[in-house]
């Protein structure tokens, strides 16, 4: 479980250090999730899987579907659809593929039972995980709840004010 542990954390510390270092950002966003999915596998080996299957559907699921979103908001015009086609050539997929790969490599060994003695994993109810929501973690659910609000309403403004620009003609 130790060298599941410290493979997972690599990979995390490598796709977010790639995913930084990009300055395109289809291909940081790619290394982006990459990022999440490992962190994903290092909570599920600390002994935290329903924090590890949160963290794939929150974060990897659905906030990239929102990024990906935004991107496709900003990106408008036929020149940046063939940039697009430029950026998603088969070597823009090498570096997230190689590592999405060790990852599924060690979600195999984990799932087949190298991995099933997991240290302090205890079954936890959807009602206690609610009542910790919307109790004592109340404060951080509603900020994070207003971060999202905040940016999506900052995309919404972006996109149209890009839109308004493109009709008049500027740049």
């Amino acid at each position: 479980m130790n060298t599941i542990f410290y493979v997972s954390a690599i990979v995390a510390v490598l796709a977010t250090l790639l995913a930084i270092t990009r300055p395109n950002a289809v291909h940081a966003l790619l290394y982006l999730i990459v990022s999440l999915l490992a962190m994903a596998l290092v909570l599920y080996t600390l002994g935290a899987p329903f924090v590890a299957a949160l963290e794939v559907i929150i974060y990897a699921g659905a906030i990239m579907v929102l990024f990906v979103f935004v991107m496709m908001m900003l990106n408008l015009g036929a020149q940046t659809a063939e940039q697009e086609r430029e950026w998603m050539r088969p070597l823009t997929w090498l570096g997230p593929a190689l590592l999405a790969l060790v990852l599924l490599g060690e979600l195999v060994v984990v799932l087949a039972g190298a991995g099933r003695e997991v240290v302090g994993a205890q079954p936890i109810a959807p009602k206690e995980v609610g009542l910790a929501l919307f109790g004592p973690y109340l404060l951080g659910s509603e900020l994070a709840s207003m971060l999202l609000l905040a940016g999506l309403m900052g995309a919404s403004h972006l996109g149209r004010h890009g839109r308004q620009r493109d009709q008049k003609g500027g740049k």
